[in-house]
């Protein structure tokens, strides 16, 4: 096994003797150097895994002898030893990214603490590099499903897009896969060393958005007792992903687009701007189109994120990946490799038109996988809305057309408030009348603002029949 190398820097010889004494005998290979000229040219010839220098030394001194050797190698940890005296310059050098500081004379179980603490660190460093790299090739472009043609145009743009430092704005409906394209967009990127945060912009009260994305300083609002760094801090050096920005209130839209400007934020309750450097993607199942002309979305803001828009079809436009996607949810779930799916569950899962998306199509999955006996799929493991659709050229359409033109949006609304009236307000029979699925039904409800005459909140899931 290799041994751990640490580097000693200080122009003290007898301290320097009594340090690699007492490391070579917790079994440390240990070099040593009188000035921080010569550490750094052992650093740059031999490597360490740790540096310990004095802060304090004729010539070079411990904060330059931190920066450069962060230069040779941005991995080494460093610690600093420091006289009384020198504590101000020693928390400095900590605020430069030194490890510790240790104060002379210095207390052998304390070293030897610090060390260890160290060199765990830079092990857990190390094992996040390789989780990265692991990732990315998990999320390479070869590892996400496109055999119809549609999805393999995506992939070609993303593969030219990720190179860059482009603003994408992804397309489509929900379950599309938005979010894997955007993870896909950032490691194949030249920040998939960097993090990928993702927001969901729908999924965060209003109130609490701009806190969540950019940050407050203590006492910036009731319950703020600290400061806290926001998302786009957070993805320093990386992507941010903004989900369903679409729905975001048009104030915090003109921050976003400060953001895409300056590269700059303020953080609630403070005016000092902080420089980020993220790039950022963005997703909205919403015509942003149709949003702007309402007022409800920045057409400048518009402009700056739809510098190269992908449009993801939904899933009823690419049959071809249904097929190939149902056999990677299975064994992703953790199906024997003996699991077959009939032919007649497949045509179903086929010819469905899939409301849902992908999404939907693995819940699916995933209940046939519970339902399921022996080594076969069959039709009945199938949800009852995947196996027995409605025919929809049998249905005689129950409004006239007026010449002036309609939403599609108000007619979607008016019949789901039809079915639901119908059924008495009874969720699952409105769902089945109308050929979805519950959860889709629930989604629409929230999506229109559609709420049972005399109830408050939001639909809520009720007891399936």
């Amino acid at each position: 096994m290799k041994r751990v190398k640490i580097l000693v820097i200080d122009d003290d010889e007898s301290l320097r003797r009594v340090l690699e004494y007492n490391l070579a005998e917790e079994g440390y290979a240990v070099l040593t150097a009188a000035s921080g000229e010569q550490g750094l040219d052992l650093l740059k010839k031999e490597g360490a895994d740790l540096v310990v220098t004095d802060v304090r030394m004729a010539g070079m001194d411990g904060l330059q002898v931190l920066e450069r050797a962060h230069k040779l190698d941005p991995h080494v940890q460093v610690i600093i030893l420091t006289a009384f005296g020198t504590i101000e310059m020693a928390v400095e050098a900590m605020k430069a990214g030194a490890f510790h500081y240790i104060s002379k004379p210095f207390n052998r179980d304390e070293l030897k603490l610090t060390i260890r603490k160290a060199l765990q660190l830079k092990e857990l460093e190390r094992e996040n590099v390789a989780l990265r790299q692991e990732l990315r090739v998990r999320i390479g472009l070869d590892h996400i499903i496109a055999d119809s043609r549609p999805m393999k145009a995506i992939l070609e743009m993303v593969q030219r897009v990720a190179p860059t430092e482009t603003t994408v704005l992804i397309l489509g409906e929900s379950g599309t896969g938005k979010e894997l394209i955007a993870r896909a967009i950032h490691a194949n990127s030249p920040r998939a060393g960097g993090p990928f945060v993702a927001v969901n912009c729908a999924a965060i009260p209003e109130h609490l958005l701009e806190s969540e994305l950019f940050g407050h300083v203590k006492g910036a609002f009731t319950g703020a007792i600290r400061d806290r760094v926001g998302r786009f801090e957070a993805a320093e050096g990386g992507t941010i992903f903004l989900d369903e920005i679409g729905e975001m209130r048009p104030e915090l839209q003109v921050k976003i687009l400060r953001c895409l400007e300056e590269r700059t934020l303020e953080r609630v309750g403070d005016n000092r701007p902080i420089r980020v450097d993220v790039r950022i993607l963005a997703a909205t199942n919403k015509d942003l189109a149709k949003a702007i002309q309402a007022g409800e979305f920045r057409e400048d803001l518009y402009y700056r994120l739809n510098v190269v828009p992908l449009s993801i079809p939904p899933l009823r436009e690419r049959r071809e990946d249904i097929r190939p996607l149902a056999q990677h949810f299975l064994k992703r779930l953790g199906a024997s490799p003996r699991l077959t799916i009939a032919p007649d569950a497949f045509r179903a899962l086929e010819t469905y038109e899939w409301p849902g998306n992908v999404r939907e199509l693995e819940n699916a999955l995933e209940r046939a996988m519970i339902f399921h006996r022996g080594d076969v799929i069959t039709l009945n493991d199938l949800p009852e809305t995947v196996r027995a659709p409605r025919s929809r050229e049998a249905v005689a359409l129950p409004v006239s057309l007026p010449e002036a033109g309609l939403s599609l949006e108000e007619v979607e609304k008016e019949l789901i408030l039809r079915a639901l009236q119908k059924h008495d307000w009874n969720q699952s029979r409105a769902a089945r009348y109308l050929g979805i699925t519950r959860h889709t039904l629930l989604y629409r409800m929230e999506k229109h603002s559609i709420v049972r005459p005399g109830a408050r909140t939001p639909p809520e899931e009720e007891k399936v029949e």
